[in-house]
C-alpha cells in the first residue's frame, strides 16, 4: 500500500516534490512506520520501480504459458515487454520524465528482471529446438542477445519513433526477423506468410 502511494505520488508530483512525509501522510501511517520499511525516498523509489517491473514479468510469465507455437510466444513475449513498459511510463505521469532523466537508477533495479527476462526467453527458445522449430546453437546467448535488442527499442517504441504507424504495422516485420534469426522457413499460418 506504501509503494503504490508513492507511486501514484511520484506520478503527479514528481520524484524531486514528493516527500517522506508526503507520502506518510497519503497513505495514513506515520514517518515513523514508512521509515520502518524504507530509510529513504530514493528506496521507495526502487520499490515502486519494481513493482512495475514485477507487473511486466508476471505479463510475460503468462505469455510463456500459452499454447501457442514457440515462434508465435516469442513474439508475443516480444510485444508484451514493449506493450507493458509503454503502459508503466505513461500510466505514471510526471515519474515518466524521471525515469528517462535518472535511468541509472531504474538499471540498478531491472538487474535481477533482466536475468528472469533472460531465461523466460531461453525457456521459449529451448522449447522451439525441442520441437524443432527453431535452428539454434546456443539458446543462451541468443536470448541475452534478444533482451538488449528489446531493451533498445523501449524508448522508440514509447515514443513511437518507429516508421510504422503502430503495433498491427509493426507486428509483420517483427515476426519476419524472428523468423529468420531462428532459421524458420515458414509459417503457422500460410496466409501470413512472407519469403525468407
Amino acid at each position: 500500500m506504501l509503494v503504490d502511494v508513492a507511486r501514484q505520488l511520484f506520478a503527479k508530483n514528481g520524484f524531486e516534490n514528493t516527500t517522506m512525509n508526503d507520502i506518510a501522510l497519503s497513505s495514513n501511517r506515520g514517518r515513523r512506520t514508512l521509515y520502518t520499511y524504507f530509510k529513504s525516498k530514493e528506496e521507495v523509489y526502487y520499490a515502486v520501480i519494481q513493482t512495475e517491473l514485477e507487473r511486466l514479468f508476471a505479463r510475460m510469465e503468462e505469455v510463456s504459458r500459452l499454447s501457442i507455437p514457440p515462434e508465435d510466444k516469442i513474439i508475443q513475449l516480444i510485444f508484451a515487454h514493449l506493450d507493458v513498459v509503454k503502459d508503466a511510463v505513461y500510466r505514471n505521469g510526471n515519474l515518466r520524465a524521471e525515469f528517462f532523466r535518472e535511468i541509472w537508477k531504474v538499471e540498478s533495479v531491472r538487474r535481477s528482471f533482466d536475468r528472469m527476462e533472460v531465461s523466460l526467453f531461453r525457456r521459449v527458445i529451448n522449447e522451439g529446438i525441442d520441437k524443432g522449430s527453431f535452428h539454434v546453437r546456443n539458446s543462451r546467448l541468443t536470448a541475452e542477445i534478444m533482451h538488449y535488442c528489446l531493451k533498445g527499442c523501449e524508448v522508440p517504441y514509447i515514443f513511437g519513433r518507429y516508421a510504422a504507424k503502430g503495433p498491427d504495422e509493426l507486428y509483420p516485420y517483427v515476426r519476419n526477423m524472428v523468423l529468420r534469426h531462428f532459421g524458420m522457413t515458414y509459417r503457422s499460418n500460410a496466409a501470413d506468410m512472407y519469403p525468407i
